[in-house]
């Protein structure tokens, strides 16, 4: 099983779409590991962010990502970096397919909604970047024979 990170950015909390968005990967079959509320701090934004560092739209960025609290996650499943990524959509709302996060509830560019792992390799930072061990949590999913089949 791999594991990946979503964070819900500051125009899903005001928009009251988190928990429609929480659902959809649970109704999708991936695993909630570990949930929460955080404030991020600069650091972990120029951190999160330091490939946009020198874009004139980063410091705009990370007002944006400490305007509100961000909620973020940890999720499990087969191959679950791709599918978190399919399930977000393409980073533009405009431009995201309907049925997608992103082109069902952003417009923006820049305001879209969540910021996934791109990698296996990313998730694992992120997930060191965002969570204590001790807020990831191991369980058994019960229906996962019936989820994942063979895979």
């Amino acid at each position: 099983m791999q594991r990946t990170v979503a964070i819900l950015k500051p125009d899903a909390l005001q928009r009251g779409v988190v928990g429609e968005i929480i659902h959809r990967f649970e109704r999708k079959g991936l695993k909630l590991m570990a949930i929460k509320m955080l404030s991020a701090t600069e650091a972990q934004l120029e951190e999160h962010y330091a490939h946009h560092k020198d874009k004139p739209f980063f410091a705009d960025l990370k007002k944006f990502m400490m305007s509100t609290p961000l909620v973020a996650v940890v999720l499990e499943g087969v191959g679950a970096v791709a599918e978190v990524r399919r399930m977000a959509g393409v980073t533009s709302g405009r431009e995201a397919e309907l049925g997608s996060i992103r082109g069902d509830f952003s417009i923006s560019r820049s305001k879209n909604i969540i910021h996934v792992s791109d990698s296996p390799e990313a998730a694992e930072e992120e997930i060191v970047r965002f969570f204590e061990k001790s807020e990831i949590y191991k369980w058994d999913k019960l229906h996962s024979p019936y989820t994942f089949a063979e895979d």
